[in-house]
């Protein structure tokens, strides 16, 4: 087990890949079939990096975790909506056939359109 040191939030701090057994971060957890179920964060993660301060991930006990809730039909059908609606251009209303890029807030070729008639 690696060093634990006391962070500014008075949670136990580990080196990355240096967490105790019967602790897992919220994608562990998923990839189980788990979810945190309202339990507090009991520890943390940290990953150093060169340019920019750490990356910190935020650890859950695994024997307090609850089962993932099943996809309900209603569920499903708002996902796909919401789906779908990223992928509509407001511009020209059209399905993209992929998600908008937010940066651009539009399709790529009404975004560019000197760019297609160049490509014809």
């Amino acid at each position: 087990m690696g060093q634990v040191s006391r962070a500014t939030c008075g949670l136990p701090t580990y080196p990355w890949h240096l967490a105790p057994e019967g602790l897992a971060t919220r994608r562990q957890l998923r990839a189980v079939g788990l979810r945190p179920g309202g339990q507090p964060v009991v520890a943390q993660l940290e990953r150093p990096r060169r340019r920019r301060g750490p990356l910190v991930a935020y650890l859950y006990r695994i024997d307090q975790a609850r089962p993932v809730r099943p996809m309900t039909a209603g569920r499903r059908a708002a996902l796909a909506r919401a789906m779908a609606a990223r992928r509509m251009c407001p511009n020209c209303r059209k399905d993209a056939g992929y998600c908008i890029p937010r940066s651009l807030g539009m399709c790529v070729p009404c975004a560019y359109p000197d760019d297609e008639q160049r490509a014809a």
